[in-house]
């Protein structure tokens, strides 16, 4: 089949996925769950916006990096400017930070952020072209303890999910002034061993080479076995940091292990990062749930003031597939089904819902002309709580018929007891 032949078919976009009820139960726990223990935290949240102009992904990932030199989303809009569909979300924090001068305004913000992401790569299990990512933001705390903070924080969110066998790995890849000195260690260790390294990784060691400690084929994991470790080049600063980011995840109980060879995509991180991996996953190579680091250079680089930071992100997709439970199972039932039996019925139980909805009850009204039977069949699809009868007997005396769907038990009532007696079922 032809491309022009896909285009005409009704069908989303290779590896731009549609979430469909009850998947999107799932995810909309996750987000209820995370804005909770992001907003405990003290993050507030920032809604930033799907395109921004191509250089400042350039500026702030890397110009030698794989996001920006074969996986974005590029194109020049109606008046010729280079747009980009974002990337990763820590670009458009830093630019709003700057944008609106907020560090003027305030000497530590804390942000958290939601939404979709583009990333022209291959898609397979746990990622995709569009793909859905969380993450916080934290500018103006220099001290080891937020870094720690934050790795606690994405460690119990998954743990409090109910994932197990989590793996926490921490890392530092030093300061500006640290770098070149891994830099050459790395380089004079790889050069010898170019021949065995793939194609990406050989253009890596001339605009990257940290990146080789993180290609995932074969030649190259063996290649850099026996690699100098990052650790060991750390000025006195960044070491002192990263021994007071370890005591202090100590302190806070979390178990984790020092990764020297860990690195992450983009070339703004400096000082520590960390990844969370799911190990009793099936997501094979991409079981990376969550990571971030330190990135204190990037708010000056951008032209604003120095200005320490830290953040981290994690997939929707990935997490949607690791969090245990099937999705009709964090489907959120309602709490009365409207079972009518004729069209005055209908409209009485129309203005009946409408007023417990007022209330605050979740209500589902069956709208359709069908049996008392299906109906009853489809409440108990649905997982109702409890069932609201209505028929001509019920309209000619006012009353109700109130069944608890959990013990059975169904009574008439009269209409002005139906808050009260849903409230008493609903406690139970």
């Amino acid at each position: 089949m032809s491309r022009d032949a896909d285009e005409g078919r009704l069908q989303a976009i290779k590896g731009m996925n549609d979430v469909l009820p009850p998947e999107s139960a799932k995810w909309n726990y996750i987000e209820r769950r995370a804005r909770s223990l992001f907003e405990g935290h003290g993050y507030r949240e920032i809604r930033i916006p799907i395109l921004e102009y191509t250089s400042l992904f350039v500026r702030t990932i890397g110009e030698a990096t794989d996001v920006v030199e074969k996986e974005m989303y590029t194109f020049l809009d109606r008046d010729k400017r280079s747009i980009t569909l974002r990337p990763e979300g820590t670009a458009s924090a830093v630019r709003a930070y700057l944008e609106h001068s907020v560090h003027v305004k305030e000497p530590v913000t804390r942000w958290y952020y939601s939404g979709p992401m583009f990333r022209h790569e291959r898609p397979q299990k746990g990622r995709y072209r569009q793909f859905y990512q969380m993450g916080v933001e934290a500018f103006g705390v220099a001290e080891p303890t937020i870094d720690a903070e934050q790795i606690a924080l994405l460690q119990t969110f998954f743990a409090d999910l109910g994932i197990t066998g989590l793996d926490v790995l921490v890392n530092s890849v030093g300061g500006p002034e640290d770098r070149p000195l891994y830099r050459a260690a790395l380089l004079s260790y790889l050069e010898p061993r170019r021949a065995s390294l793939c194609e990406d990784c050989q253009r890596r060691l001339v605009t990257n080479p940290l990146r080789v400690l993180d290609c995932k084929v074969e030649g190259c994991a063996r290649a850099i076995q026996g690699a100098p470790s990052v650790l060991d080049h750390l000025g006195q600063g960044a070491r002192e940091h990263f021994e007071g980011v370890t005591e202090a995840l100590k302190e806070l109980e979390v178990p984790f292990r020092v990764e020297p060879r860990l690195v992450r995509g983009l070339d703004y991180y400096t000082g520590t990062i960390f990844e969370v991996r799911a190990i009793a996953s099936d997501l094979g190579a991409q079981n990376t749930l969550g990571g971030g680091g330190r990135y204190d250079s990037l708010v000056r680089e951008m032209g604003g003031p120095s200005t320490p930071a830290i953040g981290f992100a994690f997939g929707m997709e990935r997490l949607a597939l690791t969090l245990p439970g099937e999705p009709e199972t964090f489907d959120v039932a309602p709490e009365v089904f409207f079972a009518s039996h004729g069209e005055a019925a209908r409209l009485r139980c129309l203005k009946l819902a409408q007023k417990l909805r007022a209330r605050g009850f979740r209500i589902e009204l069956w709208h359709r002309t069908t049996s008392m039977k299906a109906q009853m069949k489809r409440a108990d699809k649905l997982l109702a709580r409890t069932v609201v009868v209505v028929g001509d007997e019920e309209l000619a005396d006012q009353h109700l018929v109130l069944r608890d769907m959990k013990s059975g038990e169904q009574r008439r009532i009269a209409e002005d007891e139906l808050v009260p007696e849903l409230k008493k079922i609903l406690r139970g």
